[in-house]
């Protein structure tokens, strides 16, 4: 399937849209190179890779899989779905409920600094509304945009994902550390999750909120302690 039939299998018309808007916006707004400084956060996982918990590319991809279905990756999916539905346009529950379930500091500060960052930079698309707060998480600030620019709510949520994803294992490449090889077969790999919880998230409800994954929260506390670092988180 490709790309263009994916975005036009939206949950909202799209004709407002040239037909390949709706994917250079998601292409743009989730690259490495948008000044969100999503390279700067390891969420957690220069801690558990200073613990020996993640060592390998077999361990790394087990840690993903846990955070995408049972720890706050999870959670972001959730949000990121009821942000792009809220017919209010503001997202002021969602934002809150966002908020409050950073289990730490510096959780707290990579989710709301990305959204503040990510909001100002997409003031040059006319849709995002410069009105709105500017205290926001992460994938609230990117649903509520993406809704806003009739960018449909699967393949904003999967281009989310994979632009989570990817930073994350990136981040794991120079610590761990992992050839590239191995964070290219690793991102191979997850494309099935991406998407399968893509789906399961979309179908959510914020009733579906919660975690699980002790261990990803611990080792974020942790690494706000750590002597010696190379990520904010």
């Amino acid at each position: 399937m490709t790309m263009a039939m994916i975005i036009n299998t939206s949950i909202t018309p799209m004709a407002d849209l040239a037909p390949n808007t709706a994917l250079v916006r998601l292409m743009t707004w989730l690259s490495p190179a948008f000044p969100v400084g999503a390279f700067s956060y390891s969420h957690g996982i220069e801690r558990a890779v200073h613990d020996g918990l993640i060592n390998d590319k077999t361990s790394l991809q087990d840690w993903l899989v846990d955070l995408m279905n049972h720890g706050s990756v999870w959670n972001d999916a959730v949000l990121f779905a009821a942000s792009w539905r809220d017919t209010g346009g503001r997202c002021v529950e969602e934002s809150e409920l966002g908020e409050a379930m950073a289990g730490s500091k510096e959780r707290h500060m990579e989710t709301m600094l990305q959204g503040n960052a990510f909001l100002q930079a997409v003031e040059h698309w006319s849709n995002a509304e410069s009105s709105v707060a500017r205290e926001m998480p992460y994938p609230v600030a990117v649903a509520m945009v993406a809704a806003r620019n009739k960018v449909a709510c699967e393949p904003a949520l999967a281009a989310y994902l994979h632009a989570v994803v990817s930073n994350l294992i990136q981040g794991a490449v120079r610590l761990v550390p992992l050839g590239q090889s191995h964070g290219v077969s690793l991102m191979a790999a997850m494309e099935t999750q991406i998407l399968a919880v893509t789906e399961r998230a979309a179908r959510s409800s914020l009733d579906d909120l919660g975690s699980a994954a002790i261990m990803s929260d611990i080792m974020a506390m942790q690494h706000e302690t750590q002597y010696s670092r190379v990520f904010r988180s």
